[in-house]
């Protein structure tokens, strides 16, 4: 099943100071809500590939999940990301029949800051060498805003790749053939899928663990640079 890319997680420590930065930066950032039942809210970069950054802060300490507790740990940064199949449900019975016996779907919601609630489904597994699932459940464009909120001026267009700190990438890539399907792998090692590819690099014993650890964008004009001062830790490559 070809999926694209969804989002990519970036957990800050000031949700406010995040989105005046990533402003600064030549973004344009709108508000995304509040997550029910969890302490967290998030900001949103859209892009016109349909893909998005999701800038998320904690009002109080998590341990229960995991991105608050690689924040705590290692600091602001990227901390996941995840892919849009069309249909879920298959998605995960495919992958599970291929091997990847953990991947269950479970619920999700956004309480927008104009008071509409949007629902999403999504799927993980234990390991995050791996993307996770999320497919809407509301319409689309309810969570993933259209229009002009997906122009920005420093011309930032989309995703064209995430690069992703494994620590054996012969053993990620055999999961995400089971997450994927084995032609989403290429002869040289990449992961393509629909309008951008994920680059396994190892990288053992990494303070953040197993996840992403860069993202290349696609930009109007080559030349795209983002300062990283103004980036929370997220790394930018051109």
């Amino acid at each position: 099943m070809t999926m694209a890319l969804d989002h990519v997680v970036i957990a800050v420590a000031s949700l406010e100071q995040a989105v005046a930065d990533y402003q600064r930066a030549g973004f344009t950032v709108i508000a995304g809500g509040k997550h029910p039942g969890r302490n967290t809210a998030n900001a949103l970069i859209v892009f016109e590939d349909d893909s998005y950054l999701e800038l998320i802060a904690y009002s109080a300490p998590s341990p229960e999940e995991r991105w608050w507790r690689v924040l705590d740990a290692a600091g602001e940064g990227l901390v996941d990301f995840a892919l849009w199949p069309q249909d879920i449900d298959a998605a995960v019975a495919e992958a599970r029949a291929r091997g990847l016996a953990e991947l269950t779907a479970v619920p999700g919601a956004r309480n927008r800051p104009d008071g509409v609630r949007i629902a999403w489904s999504s799927a993980r597994q234990q390991r995050h060498d791996l993307p996770f699932l999320c497919a809407d459940i509301t319409p689309r464009a309810l969570r993933v805003p259209e229009g002009e909120v997906r122009r920005h001026a420093n011309g930032a267009r989309g995703v064209a790749a995430v690069q992703v700190a494994v620590q054996d990438v012969a053993a990620s890539l055999a999961r995400y053939r089971m997450l994927l399907g084995p032609d989403a792998v290429t002869d040289d090692g990449s992961v393509q899928l629909q309008g951008f590819r994920v680059e396994l690099h190892a990288q053992p014993g990494r303070a953040r663990g197993e996840g992403p650890a860069s993202i290349t964008l696609a930009a109007a004009s080559s030349g795209l640079r983002i300062d990283p001062a103004l980036t929370h830790g997220a790394v930018f490559r051109g």
